[in-house]
């Protein structure tokens, strides 16, 4: 998915099967969850190792001081719960209406949950809350208090320190991100008849009437967010993987004189078959000239022969995001004019590609691809940059000036759109960098325009469908 700046009743069928040890390397955490998780039971996000490891490192950071992370609260719509990022980063935990109050010098964590509400969980589940006896084992937190003494809290810390570490990240949830959260957030508070401030910004207030001198740390945990874990590492492969499985049922299934939406529903079907918690964000399935519209949303359009089709798609498994773009022709044989545009687009990414390793930075890698698309003459049809980090969002955090160095995650996506022709061509992967290069994990749907052709070739899921 494009950063607009330019730097940045279904029938049984058979196909690919839900994730499991043997087809992507996973840790027995995540064996564990999926196993409590299939019986109801809580789970810990990656584990609790993990989580406790992440607070950890931002004490470390920080140095002084207390840190407040808010959970958010219970939805207002029948939606499911889906955690702040910042918040399920540091603690793993899902429930509704958590907090987190930590000491950055002695390493006291106090963390906050609900009373127990035995009638709500009858109808919605487990929930986490105060009284739970097994927090300490799966979440490693051992001073658990109830919600509603957080404040009573706040004000016995601040008689020992005034500082305190906030987050003025804005709250992101399943397919969100930090450049829609913060314009969303900023527009809303100067619309004169509205001006709701961000929650960020209301706790610092509140936070300020307290007495507390609050220090924002979205800097320290954006650089933490940067820079992968091994753990991270498996739950974007599992991720990438459910999603290139998705983008390769779309190629095989796309005919002429199917809609745009029919592949968009059918990625979302493989995504969740695969153990998806949802979209990443809003899937962009364009034929024709809709394959020029950057963020295109409509996916209403018949697809065309002769027409080319161009998915940028990407769910969220595990709380990571992937994100993948593939182009092909609808009839299954690029012309030549859509070969020398998507040879060209190949060519970029791969040059891009080719120098990420530690030391080098983005700007590089935009170098690269560009200059490989100027030198065949497509300057006029670059509308966008290369790179954008991806993990906990789709445009991640992070400083895009600094060295690559192992773990970080981004992505390579190059492309050209010829408006004229209705011809638009963008090739996206997910890479991680490594002691020597970069992994390509979203490498297992191909790029090679014959192995392609060849996929649009095999039977669809959609085509069974018909056939019934």
């Amino acid at each position: 998915m494009l950063l607009t700046s330019l730097f940045f009743s279904l029938v049984s069928i058979p196909g690919p099967g839900v994730l499991d040890a043997a087809d992507v390397k996973s840790s027995d955490v995540v064996a564990t969850n999926k196993a409590r998780a299939a019986n109801g039971a809580p789970y810990c996000g990656l584990g609790k190792e993990f989580h406790s490891g992440r607070r950890s490192e931002l004490r470390k950071r920080l140095g002084k001081g207390w840190v407040l992370v808010r959970g958010l609260p219970d939805t207002r719509d029948y939606t499911a719960f889906r955690q702040d990022k910042v918040f399920w980063y540091l603690t793993g935990i899902e429930t509704p209406n958590a907090a987190l109050l930590m000491n950055c010098d002695s390493g006291e964590e106090l963390l906050f949950l609900p009373r127990p509400d035995k009638r709500n969980e009858s109808w919605e589940g487990e929930k986490w809350d105060s009284r739970d006896g097994w927090v300490a084992e799966l979440a490693g937190f051992t001073d658990v208090r109830e919600n509603d003494t957080l404040v009573a809290a706040v004000k016995e810390a601040l008689e020992r320190e005034k500082q305190v570490w906030i987050s003025m990240h804005p709250t992101v949830i399943l397919s969100g991100s930090i450049d829609r959260a913060g314009p969303f957030d900023n527009a809303q508070a100067k619309d004169l008849l509205d001006g709701r401030t961000s929650r960020e910004k209301a706790l610092k207030e509140q936070l300020e009437l307290l007495g507390a001198e609050p220090k924002d740390m979205a800097s320290e945990l954006s650089e933490m967010r940067r820079v992968k874990q091994p753990e991270e590492i498996d739950a974007l492969r599992r991720s990438c993987r459910a999603g290139a499985l998705a983008m390769m049922e779309a190629i095989r299934s796309t005919r002429a004189g199917i809609y745009e939406g029919d592949l968009g529903a059918l990625m979302g079907f493989v995504q969740q078959r695969e153990g998806a918690d949802g979209p990443g964000y809003q899937p962009i399935t364009g034929a024709g000239p809709n394959s020029c519209v950057l963020h295109y949303s409509g996916q209403h359009r018949r697809l065309g022969a002769g027409e080319m089709m161009l998915i940028d798609f990407g769910p969220e498994l595990d709380h990571y995001v992937t994100d993948i773009t593939r182009a092909w022709p609808v009839d299954g044989k690029f012309t030549p004019r859509q070969l020398e545009m998507y040879e060209a687009v190949r060519a970029s990414q791969a040059a891009g590609i080719a120098v990420i390793k530690p030391g080098a930075k983005i700007r590089d890698v935009e170098k690269a691809c560009r200059e490989v698309l100027v030198a065949r003459g497509f300057i006029s049809m670059i509308k966008h940059g290369v790179c954008h980090f991806v993990g906990l969002e789709v445009h991640d955090v992070g400083d895009s000036g600094k060295p690559l160095v192992p773990g970080v995650t981004f992505v390579v996506e190059p492309g050209l759109y010829d408006v004229e022709t209705g011809i638009g061509i963008r090739i996206e992967d997910v890479v991680v960098v490594t002691e020597t290069g970069c992994d390509v994990l979203t490498s297992e749907c191909p790029r090679d325009p014959a192995e392609v052709e060849r996929l649009i070739a095999e039977q669809g899921i959609l085509e069974l469908d018909r056939g019934r």
